[in-house]
């Protein structure tokens, strides 16, 4: 079990910084000592094994060691965006079948009068700061720890709910431990290494790529509360940090800001992925490291897929791919009648485990939509891509998120792609609306920084795409709505409305 590599280093290197934050330095020792307290206050309040704990916080000392603490007894954390509010908040805290809930200050403050009456009665433990915790847990003894197997469910992680309601993916601790090791073997990570994270830890980021390879190679974490763009080099030098887990969306910020590069720190490699699906892949990836001299290894996968199913590694990279399948792993392309296609042929991707428990246990609650994905022993991920002669996969876009325009399947993120050049656009999305004549017409958001008319964006694009993929909507907006891990959310801007530019309706009479 997961706790098992806290424990380790615990014992060998008890006083070498495992967790950096603003509140303090935490060695692997205070850790381990802490989480098992925790795991005592679990016990103290009924928690036993099976039983689900939900985390509502910020990114802190307190929630790793909660994390851990909860896997300790046997419990499940259900790691919750604590950003839900009214009837998100209530279906996945209710859907959630949690017995007792952990939140900080803000969140207790903020949203919990969002809870109706029956979850009002789930007990509260809260963290008041990170210090105020950890004197709390001085009260209680270090308790056992319970002995799991793999397939013990670790956690439940709710999918981002971009379209319909969020599932929550049931991860076993093989899970966890399977993609520590791999993205070890991805970064060639070693324990001289400081990993910054700042995505939030209720999601599969975070916890898959930043905690867990830290936690397996001894490592440290430094670990924020959020991104900042601003103070993002800053921070890396104060940490120390050598590489950092992301989204496309921060990857995309880091390039708008800083346009002439940034050379004075110790990064050599980002995680993650999310900035495949257009031709400018590759271009995006060559720019990072021209820019900042620091590698992208942009992976593939989701909380359902064990983090990231393919990628591309220090011993074996492609730039603009999503690199080739982990070893314990089997990933093809099929058609929509689930037969296998050939190279350069797109497709779905699906995924399937060579070896147990490395991949989701089941959708808590919903075991129909697992028995749906799981169509001719494979796990389908809703995502279209393909893979080159030599293995390489490429991922080409959401199946849900297509726009279909007289027959034609067009790319969202294509459209963003080319948009985001234009120095007037700070951000866009997008999307497509109901058309009773054309299936969808194509609306685009966009935040400008600069001055710019809708018919200009319609020309601009009109230079690069043919005209089934010029959009007839555009809309200028304070922000693109995104979930917490930087997902746009297509389905907050499928309208017409006020405010929304036809550029195809009839002149006004004059």
């Amino acid at each position: 079990m997961i706790t098992d590599f806290l424990a380790g280093w615990a014992e060998r290197t008890p006083e070498k910084d495992f967790l950096l934050t603003e509140g303090g330095r935490y060695s692997f020792a205070t850790i381990h000592r802490l989480s098992r307290r925790f795991a005592s206050l679990l016990r103290a309040r009924g928690i036993g094994v099976n039983d689900h704990v939900a985390v509502l916080a910020d990114n802190s000392a307190a929630y790793v060691v909660a994390w851990f603490g909860i896997n300790m007894t046997g419990a499940v954390a259900v790691t919750l965006n604590n950003q839900l509010v009214s009837d998100g908040l209530r279906y996945s805290l209710s859907q959630s079948g949690a017995k007792l809930i952990l939140a900080d200050r803000a969140w207790i403050d903020g949203k919990s009068g969002f809870l109706d009456e029956a979850l009002s009665r789930i007990p509260i433990i809260a963290i008041e700061s990170e210090a105020a915790f950890f004197d709390r847990l001085g009260e209680y003894e270090e308790g056992a720890v319970e002995k799991l197997p793999d397939g013990h469910t670790s956690a439940i992680i709710y999918t981002s709910g971009t379209t319909g309601l969020p599932k929550g993916v049931m991860n076993g601790h093989g899970v966890f431990e399977a993609v520590g090791r791999a993205t070890i073997d991805m970064v060639a990570l070693t324990s001289d290494d400081v990993i910054m994270a700042f995505l939030p830890m209720f999601h599969a980021n975070t916890q898959m790529f930043g905690v867990m390879p830290a936690l397996i190679s001894g490592c440290t974490l430094a670990l924020r509360d959020r991104f900042s763009a601003s103070a993002f080099f800053e921070d890396a030098r104060r940490f120390g940090a050598t590489g950092f887990p992301a989204v496309g969306t921060v990857i995309s910020i880091l390039l708008s800001r800083y346009a002439r590069g940034e050379r004075d720190h110790s990064m050599r490699f980002v995680i993650g992925g999310g900035i495949s699906g257009t031709s400018a892949t590759g271009k995006i990836m060559e720019d990072f490291r021209k820019l900042f001299g620091i590698t992208i290894y942009e992976g593939f996968g989701s909380s359902e897929t064990g983090g990231w199913f393919t990628g591309n590694t220090v011993k074996d990279y492609r730039i603009g791919s999503n690199g080739r399948p982990r070893a314990d792993m089997e990933v093809q392309i099929v058609d929509a009648a689930d037969n296998c296609v050939p190279a350069g042929i797109e497709g779905e991707i699906v995924v399937r485990p060579r070896r147990p428990n490395i991949i989701l246990l089941n959708y808590w609650g919903k075991p129909e939509e697992m028995v749906k994905a799981c169509r001719n022993l494979w796990f389908h991920t809703g995502d279209r891509g393909y893979f080159d002669a030599d293995g390489y996969l490429y991922f080409t876009g959401r199946y849900k998120e297509l726009i279909r325009r007289k027959g034609e399947m067009i790319s969202p993120v294509e459209i963003e792609s080319k948009l985001r050049e234009l120095p007037a656009v700070a951000d866009c999305a997008a999307v497509g609306v109901p058309d009773p004549m054309v299936g969808e017409e194509i609306k685009v958001c966009l935040v400008s920084r600069g001055t710019i008319s809708p018919a200009e964006v319609r020309a601009y694009l009109a230079e690069h795409f043919p005209s089934y993929m010029l959009p007839r909507y555009v809309e200028f907006l304070k922000a693109i709505p995104k979930t917490e891990t930087e997902k746009i959310q297509r389905s907050q801007i499928a309208n017409i409305g006020p405010g929304v530019h036809d550029l195809e309706a009839a002149p006004a009479a004059r």
